[in-house]
């Protein structure tokens, strides 16, 4: 049972990576075969589902739409172009820009948000814009692990180890994630001054951008801020982080019907990433699954083994090994399979549990700055550069993306351990 388990969770991973598109079906049918087999009991199929995560990400992906379609982030973005007085610091200010719009929304919404204004500037400076939008998409990579709502990885460690907003802030009386994303991206911005040290053409906004409306500005702000509310309430229910989002949701698309003549509800629900959706929720199914067929518990006993009670040599394995890995994998359903793993490894090392877990997120989302595949924000900068006409090679984007993750994660590694470790 445990080998048949095994073998379709190889398979699993095998069409995801080969099939990007098929990824949501591809662990809904071995779910449903997990089912079939006995792995999971009819009352696991809701009860493995974390409801809450996924109506987390329901409503801020509603909500972040509208947020776009303002145009609230164009204008922002003229803004920092005014304070750039080339094309280096254009780069540079834009890519900080996506981080930190991307510590709030998804990392492909941020790609699909900031690099178009990246084009438009080289388009008019007739520069080359590839280094701009990798430089867009490995930092919102980098920055979506900043916080509870930055990145589905992100979500899915809070749900699994029930963490609040501001937990990634402030952890058990430490400083959490948070500070060791932003001082490794701080740590970039001399790297990338290298990197782009020859572009040096004079850069301006002759014109801004007309925000349509402040409303989805102000519910995304007022979501926030319920957020980390809800961080300080004790013993609140499981689900009050999604309705808060949903909350939010419903807030955009009520004004949307009242106020607007814009696409309509529908076509705002039809605008959902239900792909996403569903990949969330067969993932949540496939872990409980081979949970149950004992795999997650042999994989802890291996890298235990390799690890002993050394908690820093574990802690390295679970960085740096999350950082090899993701460069080619996807780190959503690596990200789900391991939290098990590393809840395991917690209860036998005597680790503290926020190390692992932070150091996995850390390498698992900054894994995937490696290679233009190793991210669905860097495979949607990619292919908007291909539209266009620009063909992006393994070198070229490892070129800006290796610099940019060796830079930040070994920035946060040290930092993690520093105040986590010792």
């Amino acid at each position: 049972m445990k080998t048949a388990a095994l073998i379709i969770f190889i398979v699993m991973y095998a069409v995801m990576i080969i099939k990007p598109d098929w990824r949501a079906w591809a662990a809904l049918a071995a779910s449903a075969v997990y089912g079939a087999m006995g792995l999971l009991a009819p009352h696991e199929i809701l009860t493995a589902i974390d409801w809450n995560i996924l109506m987390m990400l329901f409503g801020t992906m509603i909500t972040v739409g509208y947020f776009i379609r303002s145009r609230m982030p164009n204008r922002i973005a003229d803004h920092l172009l005014d304070l750039a007085p080339n094309v280096m610091w254009v780069t540079i200010f834009i890519s900080l820009f996506s981080g930190v719009i991307s510590a709030l929304i998804d990392n492909v919404s941020t790609v699909l948000m900031v690099a178009p204004v990246g084009l438009a500037v080289c388009r008019k400076l007739k520069v080359n814009p590839v280094p701009v939008v990798i430089s867009i998409a490995v930092s919102s990579n980098l920055q979506g692990a900043a916080t509870l709502i930055g990145d589905t990885t992100s979500m899915m460690l809070a749900a699994y180890a029930h963490m609040d907003f501001m937990d990634f802030f402030w952890m058990n009386g430490k400083p959490g994630i948070f500070f060791a994303v932003e001082l490794g991206a701080v740590a970039t911005v001399p790297l990338m001054m290298f990197l782009f040290r020859k572009e040096k053409t004079p850069v301006q906004a002759d014109e801004y951008t007309d925000v349509t409306s402040l409303v989805p500005t102000f519910v995304l702000l007022a979501q926030i801020g319920c957020l980390i509310a809800a961080s300080f309430l004790p013993d609140k229910p499981g689900l009050t982080n999604g309705i808060i989002c949903v909350a939010g949701a419903l807030i955009c698309m009520m004004w949307e019907g009242i106020f607007q003549e814009s696409r309509g509800v529908l076509g705002t629900l039809r605008g959902v990433d239900y792909q996403t959706l569903l990949l969330l929720a067969g993932l949540f199914l496939v872990v409980a699954g081979i949970t149950n067929a004992g795999i997650i518990g042999d994989l802890a006993d291996i890298i235990a083994r390799v690890g002993g009670t050394n908690v820093f040599l574990l802690y390295t394995i679970v960085v740096w090994g999350s950082v090899a890995i993701s460069a080619f994998i996807d780190n959503i359903p690596y990200v789900a399979t391991m939290l098990p793993v590393l809840q395991t490894l917690t209860e036998t090392s005597g680790a503290d549990p926020s190390l692992l877990y932070f150091g996995l997120l850390i390498g698992a989302t900054l894994g995937g700055n490696m290679t233009p595949v190793g991210a669905s924000a860097n495979i949607a900068g990619v292919g908007m550069l291909r539209q266009r006409g620009y063909e992006v090679s393994f070198r070229e984007f490892g070129r800006i993306g290796i610099s940019f993750t060796l830079t930040a994660v070994t920035v946060g590694y040290v930092f993690l351990w520093l105040v986590l470790g010792r």
